[in-house]
Parts: structure tokens; sequence; C-alpha cells
């Protein structure tokens, strides 16, 4: 079965994705997720300039030999784009074979191991009160794992707090979008925010022993450090927060300097997770054999599709590593299914990302998982269960936007 076509569509319902749809000559279609948030673009000239000439005549269903030649024949291994890409065939191979087959994609990769997908959202608040009550707000919509971020006394805006004062400045332009939904900012260039990690280091802990006073001992917590802390620092609140039970704490120092993650190990019981910003399983080497994380970061999209991150996952479990798969809203719709599928199947899943995409998203992606009762779960149709609406796409063009930028106070840039 010869691949026909590969189209790679970009659009902007509430925030930018590029997807990717391969045809086979049969006239089966299917989707891949290759959005790289604030470099949509560049992955998008990717695909049309490098990988989708290489597509055409190509057997649909030779998925593993189809990852090694883009992965191995470009000589330039590795690094986002290019991983984003390789994942987005990738993906839409593994939903062209399960549509053929009949089937939902968890069957093809080995079938279910559990009934659903813990997932956890976003609750945050400038303030205390407004963080109670997007904590309130998550468990009335089933969540039973909510991601706590706060404000910081003396910083007008922090990066990953849902506010009134940061909806006004957020990110999309449908009359639905909120911060919490794109916090990347719609702009020619990055917004900058001010950062102070002493502030942060005293205020934490006072958040989450006012949010576990509020809540009790029973609710998971997890909160994410935005790779804003030195080694040293990152076992400070660690440390600091064990009293306090976290699920994890995400992203402590910037993922790049594995080994500096011994010094937080040293410090702190505290679970860690990392690797939303990795590409590949080599990224985790250092970490799973010396097991210095506890719980996987990496999306589908931007970790070489179902075949390079379930590589990763049955990595992870030789060490009692688990899965906590990245799913904010830069992951399309298609990369979640594609974590539903495979989260489904894995037998060391630990919990899901999920923040729902926006009313004004649905409408160009039509999707068959469901969230109930604190989980995900995959429909029954064959393939992803996912469609793509090209018409009411093209009513949503690209506009630019990123993610904010960090400077310390005394205005230097900040390593995040």
């Amino acid at each position: 079965m010869r691949i026909t076509a590969a189209d790679v569509l970009v659009s902007s319902p509430g925030r930018n994705f590029v997807t990717l749809r391969i045809t086979t000559e049969d006239g089966v279609t299917g989707l891949g997720d290759a959005t790289l948030n604030g470099r949509e673009l560049a992955v998008a000239a990717y695909l049309s300039e490098h990988v989708v000439p290489l597509l055409i005549g190509r057997d649909a269903h030779a998925i593993e030999d189809t990852w090694q030649y883009l992965y191995r024949g470009a000589y330039w291994r590795r690094g986002p784009v290019t991983m984003a890409s390789i994942a987005a065939v990738d993906t839409a191979l593994w939903d062209i074979k399960a549509k053929v087959a009949g089937l939902p994609l968890y069957q093809l990769l080995g079938g279910r191991s559990r009934e659903g997908l813990l997932v956890y959202g976003h609750a945050s608040g400038a303030e205390l009160p407004e963080l109670f009550d997007s904590i309130t707000e998550h468990l009335e919509e089933g969540y039973r794992a909510v991601r706590v971020q706060t404000g910081i006394p003396g910083l007008p805006s922090v990066y990953g707090v849902a506010s009134s004062k940061n909806a006004a400045a957020g990110a999309g332009s449908g009359s639905d979008a909120r911060y919490d939904y794109e916090p990347a900012r719609r702009s020619a260039v990055p917004v900058e925010e001010s950062w102070d990690t002493r502030a942060y280091l005293r205020h934490a802990p006072t958040v989450f022993e006012a949010v576990r006073n509020e809540f009790g001992p029973e609710l998971p917590l997890l909160h994410d450090a935005h790779h804003r802390l030195t080694p040293i620092q990152a076992a400070k609140l660690g440390k600091s927060l064990e009293p306090y039970d976290l699920f994890w704490l995400e992203d402590v120092t910037p993922a790049e300097n594995q080994a500096v993650l011994r010094r937080v190990r040293e410090h702190t019981t505290t679970p860690l997770a990392i690797g939303e910003v990795f590409n590949t399983i080599w990224d985790y080497r250092e970490l799973f054999e010396e097991q210095l994380i506890d719980y996987v970061r990496s999306p589908v999209t931007h970790a070489g599709g179902i075949t390079g991150l379930r590589r990763i996952f049955d990595y992870a479990a030789v060490y009692q590593i688990k899965s906590g798969v990245h799913g904010p809203t830069d992951v399309s719709p298609v990369g979640l299914a594609a974590a539903i599928h495979l989260g489904i199947a894995i037998p060391n899943f630990g919990i899901q990302e999920y923040m729902k995409h926006s009313p004004t998203t649905h409408e160009v992606f039509r999707t068959t998982y469901s969230f109930e009762d604190g989980m995900l779960k995959p429909g029954d149709a064959p393939g992803l269960g996912v469609d793509y609406d090209e018409a009411v796409a093209d009513s949503f063009p690209y506009e630019a936007a990123y993610l904010p930028v960090n400077r310390l106070l005394d205005g230097s840039m900040h390593d995040w």
C-alpha cells in the first residue's frame, strides 16, 4: 500500500498547530502532530521541503523502516525540528495501519493494560483565593490530580499561572482563548517576564502548606519549576516540599546538564519528572541508568512518534521509571490521542498531563477520546480516532506566537 500524498497543514484554531496528513493509494488517510511551539513554521518547512518528497511511493505499512530511513538518512540527527517531523510521519502511519486493520490503535500496541489514564489538570492563581477556586473547579470537573502553580509576591506575572491579568494579555485571537489554553502570547517577539528565585523559594512551601490544609492529604499534587533553578536551589526546593507529599516536582533545573541531578537526588526524596524538551532515547541514558528521575515527560509529538516514545518507555521500565507524558495545548488533539493509545498499552504508565483544548480547537480536530472520572479513555474508532476539518481550519490562519522569556531582576537573561 503506497503513499500517494502527504499534506502539511498549518492552522491556528486557538493556537498554532502543524498537522501532517498522509494518504495512500487506497484512499486511507492518517494524521500526525508536528507542532513545535514558537517554531511551527520551521517544522512545516522541514516537512514540506525535505520529508514529504521522500514519502511518496513508500510502503505505508513499513513504519519501522520509514522511521530509520528518516532518522539515519538525513545525517543530521536528533533535534526538535527533525524529531517532530519524524513523529508526525510515524504517528500518521500508525493511524493508517490501525484503520486498515479496523482496530483502535492501542490494539496494535498490545491491547489494554488499564481501563483509562489518570490525568492531572493545571490549577493556578495569582494569589491563594484564586488558586483555591481553580483547584475546586478542577475537582468539580472530575480531575483527581492537579498541578499547582501560583503567583510570586513582587512579580507582576509568572509563566504557567492563569489569572485575569494574564488573560488580558493572553494568547489566542478567539473569544474563548485564555492564558491557560495558550501561554504562548500572540506577538512578533516573545514577551519578557521578570523572575526572582529567592522570592520563589520562600513562597512555594507556604503555598503547598496552605493547599494541603485546605484540600487534605489525599489529593495528588504536582508542581513545575520550569527549569529555573540551579542544582543546589533545586535540592533546597525538593527538600522544603517533602512535608507536602508531592506526586512529582517537574523540571527543577535545565535538563541538558543531567549530571547535576545527582545533587538534587542526594538531598530530597520528592519524586522528579523531566524530559519534555528531550527528543530521543539517548537523552535519557544517564538519567535512567543512575535512576535520577521517576517520570518521563516526553510527548509523542517531540520524541519521534509512537515508535520513538515506546522505546523510551521500554527502556525506562527496566529502572522502574514511569510515564508522565507532556500534554498541554501545544500538543494537538492528534498528539494527545496518540499519547492516550500508547498510555493504555504500556505497563509502566504513571500519569498523563491533560490541559483541555479550547472549543475553537475542537472545531478543527474532531476526537473520539473521552474524559470521565479523572481519566482519559480512547475511543473505539479505527486508528487514532481523530478527524481534521480542513475547511474549518482554513478560517484560522497562522499567527506568530511565542512563549515568554525570563529576565532576572538585574535585567540579565535567565537560563530556563
